[in-house]
C-alpha cells in the first residue's frame, strides 16, 4: 500500500483524537448482535474502539466476570497482578475491571505509585510469585492494545505461566463474555468503585522495583556501566516511562530519556506509514524522532505502549529491522551465555530465514511456531527454548543462569541487550549483522498487504496444502508448502510456501479488509519481487478454485 504523504512527520491536531469523546462513548453499550461489536480475543487479546463499539464498559464487565469464573474453575486462587498502559481507554477499562474482581472476591494487586505496568513487569510478577510451585497461584491482566491508534482499548490475559494465554482459555473467556453480554450482564458481579479500591482483596505491588532490581539476572548491566555507554531511550509515551530512569539510576547507567511525555493523544508521535498515529517501535515512520534526536549517543532504544516491543537504533545504521537484531541477538546469546543449556532457538513461521541459518551455524535445533507468542510460553517455562522471537520486534530470553525469566515479550530487556552486545564487543549490532550477513547470506525481506473480502479471509485462513499445485517458487524448486507449524502441527491461519533462497507466507488480517504476505529472498530485489508476484498469483488462483 502507498505510504502516507506526512508519514513520519509530526501530528497536526486534527490528526488527534478527542479523548473526551472516547470515554464518553467508552460507557455507552455496544450492539451484541453486530460481530464486530462481541468480544474477541486475537493473538493479543481483546481490541477494539469505544467509537466503533468494539470496546466498551459492556465488554470490560463481561470478559472480567468471565475472567473470574474462569479462575474459579481452574482453581486459581493467587492473586492477579493488573497492569495497564497510557491509553485512554485503559483507566476507564482497569476501573471497571477492579469492580468486577472486587465484587467476586479476586485478589488484585495493582500499581504501588499508580502508575503504568509494562507487559513484561506483570509477567516477571506472575512467575516470581508462581516460582517453587505454590498452591496459591498467580495469574494476571494488561489493559493494553500495545501500538495500536490512540483510540484503540486492549485486554490481555496472562495465566499462572505468565505468558499470553492459548487459544482454548481465550475461547473459553470469550465465549463466556458474549454469553453475559447476550443476556444483558445479568450475572456480572459488580460494586462501586470506592469500595473495590478499598476493598480487602485489593492490594499494592512494587511492579517496578521487583522488576528493574532483577534486570541484571537476564542482561550484564556490569558491562554497560563499565563501558561508559550513552543510550537514548524513548518510551514512546508508554508504560515504560519511568522504568528507563529508574533502570539508569539503580544500576549507574547514562541512559537519557528523550520523549517522557505521555499524553493519550499521542500528539508528540510522528504519523505512522499510513499517516496515523501508532507507536509502533519498529515502524521507521513512527521512531523517525527518535533516529533524529538519537546524533551524540552510542545507542537509542524505544518501547511501545506496554513495553513489549524493542526498536534498535544504532548510529552507522538507524533503525534496524526486527529480523535483522533478533538474528544478531540469537548470535551473540548463544555465544555469551556459557551457563544456558544447549537448547532450542524459537522463531514465528514469519520471521526470517536468517535465524534459521544463525541457528544451524550454532548447532541449536529451531523450533518454528504459528504467529503469536503463546507458542513459545510452554518453552521458554521449562528451558527447552532458550529464545523466542517475532518479526514484529517481540521477543524474549532466559536469564543468565538458563532459567525462565519472562514468558511474555520483553521490549526493556531486548533494548538492553543491544546495549551490552554495544558494550562486550565494541561493535553495534547493526555491525554485527552485517558480518553474520557476510557469513550466512543476506536477505531482504518485506510485508505488503492484498485486498480481499471477509470470504476470501475464511478461506485463506483454512487452506491445505494440495491447493498450491505449482512445483517452482521464483525459479526453485519448492522444499514446502505448509499450512500448519512444522514443530507442533498447529494451524499457522494461512500457508507458506518455501524454496532453497527465499519464501513467502500468506495470512488473512484480523482487523482490515486485507490479507498479508510476507516474503523473504535471499538473492537479491528481483527476486523478491518474483516472489511476490508468485505469492499473488498462487494465493489468488487458491481462493478462486473452489
Amino acid at each position: 500500500m502507498p505510504i502516507h504523504p506526512r508519514a513520519g512527520t509530526p501530528a497536526l491536531a486534527g490528526d488527534l483524537v478527542d479523548v473526551a469523546s472516547l470515554t464518553d462513548a467508552y460507557y455507552r453499550g455496544p450492539d451484541p448482535s453486530a460481530p464486530e461489536q462481541r468480544v474477541a480475543f486475537g493473538t493479543s487479546g481483546h481490541r477494539g474502539s469505544s467509537l466503533r463499539g468494539g470496546f466498551n464498559e459492556a465488554h470490560i464487565l463481561a470478559i472480567a466476570q468471565a475472567l473470574c469464573d474462569h479462575r474459579a474453575a481452574q482453581g486459581i486462587t493467587g492473586p492477579l497482578f493488573l497492569g495497564l498502559d497510557p491509553h485512554a481507554l485503559s483507566e476507564p477499562a482497569g476501573v471497571t475491571a477492579l469492580e468486577v474482581f472486587a465484587a467476586n472476591g479476586v485478589t488484585v494487586l495493582i500499581d504501588d505509585r499508580d502508575g503504568y505496568t509494562p507487559t513484561p513487569a506483570v509477567s516477571h510478577a506472575i512467575l516470581s510469585h508462581n516460582r517453587g510451585g505454590t498452591a496459591h497461584r498467580a495469574d494476571g491482566v494488561v489493559i493494553t492494545p500495545s501500538h495500536n491508534p490512540p483510540s484503540d482499548g486492549g485486554f490481555k490475559y496472562n495465566p499462572p505461566h505468565g505468558g499470553p494465554a492459548d487459544t482454548a482459555v481465550t475461547r473459553w473467556i470469550q465465549e463466556r463474555a458474549n454469553a453475559l453480554l447476550d443476556d444483558g450482564l445479568a450475572g456480572v458481579r459488580r460494586v462501586p468503585w470506592a469500595r473495590a479500591k478499598s476493598a480487602d482483596t485489593t492490594g499494592r505491588y512494587d511492579f517496578l522495583g521487583h522488576y528493574v532490581d532483577d534486570l541484571p539476572a537476564v542482561v550484564d548491566l556490569r558491562s554497560v556501566k563499565e563501558s561508559g555507554l550513552r543510550v537514548a531511550a524513548d518510551p514512546m509515551g508508554g508504560a515504560s516511562v519511568a522504568y528507563w530512569a529508574e533502570i539508569a539510576s539503580r544500576h549507574g547507567l547514562d541512559i537519557t530519556v528523550t520523549q517522557p511525555t505521555v499524553d493519550p493523544t499521542w500528539r508528540f508521535m510522528p504519523l505512522d506509514h499510513d499517516g496515523r498515529i501508532r507507536m509502533d517501535c519498529s515502524s521507521p515512520w513512527a521512531m523517525a524522532a527518535l533516529v533524529e534526536r538519537s546524533a551524540g549517543f552510542d545507542l537509542a532504544v524505544g518501547n511501545d505502549p506496554d513495553a513489549d516491543r524493542h526498536g534498535i537504533v544504532t548510529p552507522d545504521a538507524g533503525l534496524m529491522r526486527p529480523n535483522d537484531y533478533l538474528a544478531v541477538a540469537v548470535d551473540y546469546l548463544i555465544g555469551h551465555r556459557p551457563d544456558w543449556p544447549p537448547a532450542a532457538v524459537g522463531k514465528t513461521v514469519v520471521s526470517s530465514s536468517l535465524i534459521d541459518r544463525v541457528a544451524g551455524h550454532h548447532g541449536r535445533p529451531l523450533v518454528e511456531v504459528p504467529v503469536g507468542f503463546k507458542w513459545f510460553v510452554p518453552g521458554l517455562l521449562d528451558a527447552t527454548l532458550v529464545f523466542g522471537g517475532e518479526e514484529s520486534a517481540g521477543a524474549a530470553m532466559l536469564r543468565r543462569d538458563g532459567t525462565v525469566w519472562t514468558t511474555d515479550k520483553d521490549g526493556i530487556a531486548l533494548c538492553l541487550l543491544a546495549a551490552e552486545i554495544t558494550a562486550t564487543t565494541g561493535t553495534t549490532p547493526a555491525e554485527r549483522y552485517a558480518v553474520l550477513a557476510e557469513r550466512l547470506g543476506s536477505p531482504l525481506y518485506e510485508r505488503t498487504d492484498v485486498p480481499a473480502t471477509a470470504d476470501e479471509k475464511r478461506l485463506l485462513g483454512h487452506l491445505s496444502a494440495d491447493r498450491i499445485p505449482a512445483t517452482e517458487l521464483a525459479g526453485e524448486p519448492i522444499t514446502a508448502i505448509l499450512t500448519e507449524a512444522p514443530d507442533s502441527a498447529a494451524p499457522i491461519g494461512g500457508l507458506k510456501v518455501s524454496a532453497p533462497s527465499g519464501w513467502f507466507a500468506a495470512r488473512p488480517s484480523g482487523t482490515e479488509d486485507v490479507y498479508k504476505i510476507y516474503a523473504e529472498s535471499f538473492r537479491g530485489r528481483d527476486h523478491l519481487r518474483q516472489i511476490q508476484d508468485e505469492a499473488r498469483t498462487f494465493v489468488s488462483a487458491a481462493l478462486n478454485d473452489r
